[in-house]
């Protein structure tokens, strides 16, 4: 944890009171102690600095460690810079990855239901959000940010391109990952201006969109972006072209 995150609800006059992972992360991976200071936020709000102001031990129902800190949130967090259209991979996969999503800066992420995704992912408990949410916020403490992803579910991709995209993602840059893309494909996408200043990358499933797919994604504004020859796994993909696409002028 770079930066640990309160809830609101965790926050009474200036003061937040943690336990569980975090409190057991400040005490024996940072050596707390009354007076430090360390890197806090609030899930979705401002971050800042924040002192240690008592250290219970054992005050959990579960004999864990209960801190308490004074407040300082005043700066605003760095934004997402990118979001995401994705063909979910299985869910253990998909577990491993929403952290990682969250640590490199992704707003919004849309599973879409493509072709070749496994019919029965749809019925997971992973995309309660009581499940998914504690993901995504250990991911923003990691990268050091508190602007929460928000995830939804879209079932048929058709519908979702054809009567949502345009009016939730309004003038943005886009770029759907394919492995058999055209380098004119790449240079016609760093050419284009556009107002949003934030990037849409549609990612395919495990066994890749179908040529029907990228046809219909290619109607709507994406350009082809290939990493290689190469065929990936769908969360090594994923992590590949965000930290690529970061570092570059698109």
């Amino acid at each position: 944890m770079n930066r640990i995150l309160f809830e609101t609800s965790e926050i009474c006059d200036d003061i937040a009171t943690s336990g569980g992972v975090r409190a057991e992360h400040v005490l024996n991976v940072l050596h707390g102690e009354v007076g430090q200071r360390l890197k806090t936020g609030v899930v979705d709000g401002p971050i800042g600095t924040s002192e240690i102001v008592e250290i219970q031990s054992g005050a959990t129902r579960e004999g864990g460690p209960v801190i308490r800190v004074r407040v300082c949130h005043e700066a605003a967090s760095l934004e997402p810079w990118v979001d995401l259209v994705l063909a979910p991979p299985r869910p253990r996969v998909m577990k491993r990855l929403l952290p990682q999503l969250a640590t490199l800066g992704v707003g919004r992420i849309f599973l879409v239901g493509a072709k070749k995704v496994e019919k029965d992912f749809w019925g997971a408990t992973l995309l309660k959000p009581e499940n998914y949410r504690p993901l995504l916020i250990d991911g923003l403490m990691q990268g050091g940010t508190s602007i929460l992803p928000t995830l939804e579910t879209r079932r048929n991709f058709r519908k979702f391109l054809n009567e949502e995209l345009d009016a939730i993602f309004p003038g943005t840059r886009r770029i759907v990952a394919h492995p058999y893309a055209k380098e004119s494909s790449v240079a016609v996408s760093r050419r284009e201006t556009t107002p949003d200043p934030r990037l849409l990358l549609a990612i395919g499933p495990e066994g890749g969109w179908t040529d029907e797919e990228v046809a219909l994604l290619e109607a709507k504004g994406f350009a082809r972006y290939s990493l290689g020859r190469r065929i990936l796994r769908t969360d090594t993909a994923t992590i590949a072209l965000l930290a690529k696409l970061n570092t570059e002028d698109l």
